[in-house]
């Protein structure tokens, strides 16, 4: 229960939000980064934190946009935590609790990446859960606040039960020791009050500090109605039907620090310790190591000697085919020989080797067992090193491909090959590298997020706001037909919606 405090200055600010919720908070957070960091400016604030829902989708683009923007950043997560077993998918147990958990350190995010990798794994029944088992066994390094209304202290509160909130506050105070904080909000709602007395009673028994938040979920006050029209969208209901689900406050959105302190003026300590929590936490990632598997080098070979010789005698097998196939000159088999030497050149210079190794034998792999491979697509498909490899099928010279679009030595970044596996058996080709690298520890697979586009948009907020299918359609039409449209650009663009906005109004 180590504080592994570490303090690089006081924030700028006298008050930190630590309760974000962003547009990764899908469909329920509607606060976008861009935004959010502009309003970090405008607010003097030089610290910014995120604590989406369950999940860590917008960790890393949060971290890079809030260091470019000059603040620091704090990545956290708020936690659906059960009060039983996450391997247990008991319907009588489907309420679950709130926890917010922040980074302090690299120890504490490489623990957040955990505890949501096993929420959605092993807990997942209608949201990924955690229980107090995994939560201690991952701890160290994260600072717990314990939540909103649903916090897994506050709950008991609210629902009449005192004791039960100390017995569970003292719990987790077990787990954290000093790095737990009794969460308190003035967002509106008259349980919150009762809910904050309480709060109030257990840091007065216990010793735990309380800390004062408002749990944002759109960035201004004027906001509020969006985000209900959202929540719409996420729950399939209209924003007239009186069972939807909803917020029952317009205050939660990113308050300046004036306006925090003014709410809190009956607990200064609570607004000052946002401050003390901000400077607790202090995560630096790199980003500059590369970690590729561990190919398998005979003894007596090493990475480059190994992928030299693919290389090489890779081309010579394809050149042995160009030759049966045209009539091919000393002249033009120098260029391929002088193009593979310096493609390989710079593969060796940037440190890739590896992983053209790697990519080079689960393709092998998946042809070798008749699982279809597609011959390469996107900017791998200039490399000639990777058709000599047999990683990609397409001979990039007479096409006039080049290799800098891939690899450049002037520019460090990753190579990246785009490999389309048969849909019924990639899995198989998944399991073989898994099997091979490391499984778990060293192989996962990546997301890819779809957005809201315009057209769907409009349909489906007239949807929530009950507009009649036929005039929504219409409207949503005449959005141009162009790629990466916006509504903003749609509203330049085309003056009927603006039209259609005019009438509306009237």
């Amino acid at each position: 229960m180590s504080s592994d405090t570490q303090t690089n200055g006081p924030p700028a600010s006298d008050f930190i939000h630590l309760h974000v919720h962003t547009n990764y908070s899908l469909l329920d957070g509607a606060i976008r980064l861009d935004k959010l960091m502009a309003k970090c400016h405008e607010f003097g604030m030089d610290t910014v934190s995120i604590t989406d829902h369950g999940a860590m989708y917008g960790a890393l683009e949060f971290y890079n946009k809030a260091r470019k923007a000059g603040l620091k950043p704090i990545i956290g997560c708020e936690f659906y935590v059960t009060p039983g077993s996450r391997h247990k998918k008991d319907p009588q147990q489907k309420s679950l609790h709130h926890l917010v958990l922040l980074a302090m350190n690299e120890t504490g995010y490489k623990n957040l990446m955990h505890l949501a990798s096993i929420a959605q794994l092993e807990g997942f029944y209608y949201k990924p859960r955690l229980d107090l088992e995994i939560i201690e066994q991952y701890n160290e390094g994260l600072i717990a606040l314990t939540a909103c209304l649903q916090g897994v202290v506050p709950v008991h509160l609210k629902n009449g039960d005192p004791k039960t909130a100390l017995e569970v506050a003292k719990k987790f105070q077990h787990i954290f020791g000093d790095r737990l904080y009794l969460e308190i909000q003035e967002n509106g709602i008259p349980l919150q009050t009762t809910v904050n007395q309480g709060l109030l009673k257990i840091s007065e028994e216990t010793g735990i500090p309380l800390v004062a938040t408002n749990d944002c979920h759109y960035l201004t006050k004027e906001q509020s109605h969006a985000h209900e029209v959202l929540l719409c969208v996420q729950t399939g209901r209209t924003i007239d039907d009186p069972g939807r689900f909803h917020f029952d406050s317009d205050q939660l959105y990113f308050k300046s620090p004036a306006e925090m302190k003014e709410d809190f003026a009956w607990c200064p300590e609570a607004v000052a310790n946002t401050v003390k929590i901000a400077e607790r936490c202090n995560l630096e990632l790199n980003f500059d190591d590369h970690y590729f598997p561990a190919f398998p080098v005979p003894e007596g070979e090493n990475l480059d000697s190994m992928f030299e010789k693919a290389a090489r005698e890779g081309l010579e097998e394809r050149l042995k085919l160009i030759r049966k196939r045209e009539e091919f000159s000393a002249e033009q088999e120098k260029v391929y020989l002088d193009r593979l030497e310096m493609e390989i050149d710079v593969i060796e210079k940037m440190g890739f080797p590896g992983y053209f190794l790697v990519v080079a034998d689960f393709i092998s792999w998946a042809k070798e067992n008749l699982i279809p491979v597609g011959p390469g697509r996107g900017s791998g498909a200039g490399s000639l090193v990777a058709y000599s490899m047999q990683i990609t099928d397409l001979d990039p010279l007479p096409y006039g491909l080049i290799f800098e679009r891939f690899l450049n030595i002037e520019r460090k970044s990753m190579p990246d090959f785009d490999v389309d596996f048969c849909q019924e058996r990639r899995g198989e080709v998944i399991e073989y590298v898994q099997d091979k690298y490391g499984g778990d520890e060293h192989v996962a697979q990546i997301i890819t997020y779809g957005s809201m586009k315009a057209r769907g948009v409009i349909r489906d907020v007239g949807r929530a706001l009950g507009v009649p299918f036929a005039e929504v359609d219409r409207i949503a039409k005449l959005v141009p037909d162009e790629l990466n449209i916006t509504i903003d650009k749609a509203l330049e663009k085309e003056p009927r919606i603006n039209d259609a906005i005019r009438m509306t109004r009237t």
